[in-house]
């Protein structure tokens, strides 16, 4: 799943509550200077924030990241820097500032066009 949105918007917290849900018990942390995390649950959670790469991830550096998709859910924050080299993906989440400290969300089925194409 893509889990896209300026900064501040709530990508964290949502992979976080989405995480507990899968039943990850410990503390889950953004991965933005470490890359990735992978958690232990009812099912593998693994979390990759792609922010670093900025424009994009090259063929060598997917290889450090390829492990995290074995088998688990992965939440991928920046997903735009993975155009390309990401595995196809299922479902994404578009995470906006509403205004008056609210968040506008809209979550992507994989039919969805804007999805398919990286957005």
């Amino acid at each position: 799943m893509t889990v896209s949105g300026e900064l501040g918007t709530g990508k964290t917290t949502f992979v976080r509550g989405a995480a507990r849900e899968l039943g990850v018990e410990g503390p889950v942390t953004s991965p933005t200077y470490t890359i990735g995390h992978r958690y232990k649950g009812r099912v593998d959670v693994s979390h990759l924030d792609l922010f670093r790469f900025h424009e994009a991830v090259s063929a060598a550096e997917w290889g450090d990241l390829e492990p995290y998709f074995d088998d688990a859910v992965v939440f991928v924050e920046w997903p735009e820097a993975g155009k390309g080299v990401l595995p196809p993906v299922r479902a994404g989440v578009r995470l906006e500032h509403g205004g008056e400290g609210r968040r506008l969300v809209t979550i992507l089925g994989d039919a969805d066009p804007g999805l398919r194409h990286g957005d």
